[in-house]
């Protein structure tokens, strides 16, 4: 529904300067004082005029924002651009207030006007912008008319950024070391479909030899994830903490799920849910993932993954939370079948400084492998491979 344009005109100030113009000619005509007629009288114009001079400045003056997307990225630039037109008369001077712009920006001389305006969000969620206003005011700031833009607020979803996933070691070791090759356990495929270039940190048993032979290079075997075997991504929010571990947590949820869906595919599974959110390795269903993300809301409140969900992921379970924990909840690891290689993702400020299981980084969290039974990375890559 749009809204229409909202006026108004302030004459405090010009109001004043009348009144002592009046009294300056009064106080003349009282004591037959002649010097005090030509300020009075000047004021007194100047008072009157001041208003009407705004006020036609301002008679059918537009502002309009234009934005290319109602989506961004957290700390991504925004790009919007104001139309501004003015008045019957070329405004004395005045500012246009635009919550984009995060300052007030001066009115630009001439009727109509170009204003581009770059806003940036540090934060996931749902922004409301109201409509930018244009301010009309004289040299003296005696009068002001404002104006607001025509339409309704705007929305803008800031989506949590995404970061690559460091599979690391201790300490940021060499990447085909054991406790890296969690990764591989993480990945696990039972269907070849086809090749790809070599990728550090693959296991032997995925190398194509017989291309290494030919001469064609080092190559991989490219595995595709059986749909109930798909990896799946649980964001927990529950918590008290600030939220910027929970904001943390979102990112890298987001950063993993994207990961693992251009690796081969994967599930999300977010607060609320009863079902996981497929996405594939073309990414279509990316964007629906993504917005949802931005939109989780956490705290004391915040409702538990789904046990019916959790039963049903055959499949490597990434367990991202913000609460500072060691294991798996009691409840996740007895509705979870395949606990045992579960892969614990929590922020790195409330994380185990000096545990030496962390497989990997992302986003400002840590990746620990944890479960009922701990098991080797290399173990569990090998009964992946058998």
């Amino acid at each position: 529904m749009s809204v229409g344009r909202r006026s108004a005109i302030r004459v405090t100030r010009a109001a004043g300067c009348s009144a002592a113009g009046g009294a300056l000619i009064l106080m003349g005509l009282l004591f037959a004082s002649a010097p005090l007629f030509v300020p009075g009288v000047a004021f007194a114009l100047l008072g009157a005029l001041a208003p009407g001079w705004v006020w036609l400045s301002g008679l059918g003056a537009t502002v309009e924002r234009r934005m290319e997307q109602e989506r961004v990225v957290e700390d991504e630039p925004l790009e919007a651009t104001l139309r501004l037109r003015t008045g019957l008369l070329r405004p004395p001077g005045g500012d246009v207030l635009e919550p984009l712009a995060g300052r007030v920006v001066r009115l630009p001389r001439g009727r109509r006007s170009t204003i581009r305006v770059l806003a940036r969000f540090d934060r996931r969620g749902r922004r409301q912008l109201p409509p930018p206003s244009l301010v009309v005011r004289d040299p003296l700031e005696l009068a002001e008319y404002a104006r607001t833009g025509s339409g309704p607020a705007q929305d803008v979803l800031v989506l949590p950024r995404t970061e690559a996933v460091k599979w690391t070691r201790n300490g940021g070791e060499a990447a085909s070391t054991p406790a890296s090759r969690a990764r591989a356990d993480l990945l696990a495929a039972v269907e070849v479909d086809g090749l790809r270039p070599y990728r550090l940190g693959t296991p032997a048993s995925r190398i194509h030899w017989p291309a290494l032979a030919r001469g064609a290079g080092l190559l991989e075997r490219r595995l595709r994830v059986e749909g109930d075997m798909l990896p799946l991504v649980v964001l927990d929010a529950r918590g008290t903490g600030p939220d910027e571990h929970l904001d943390t947590a979102v990112r890298a949820a987001a950063s993993l799920t994207l990961e693992l869906a251009r690796t081969g595919g994967c599930k999300l599974l977010l607060p609320g849910s009863r079902r996981a959110l497929a996405v594939e390795a073309d990414l279509a269903s990316w964007p629906a993932a993504h917005a949802r993300l931005a939109l989780v809301e956490g705290g004391p409140e915040a409702r538990a993954p789904s046990p019916a969900a959790l039963r049903a992921a055959l499949g490597p379970l990434l367990y991202v939370t913000a609460q500072p924990l060691e294991r798996l909840p009691a409840a996740v690891g007895r509705e979870t079948r395949n606990a045992s290689s579960a892969v614990l993702v929590l922020p790195a400020a409330i994380a185990p400084v000096t545990d030496a299981r962390a497989s990997f980084t992302v986003s400002g969290c840590r990746g620990f492998v944890v479960g009922a039974r701990r098991r080797d990375p290399v173990s569990a890559q090998r009964s992946a491979a058998a």
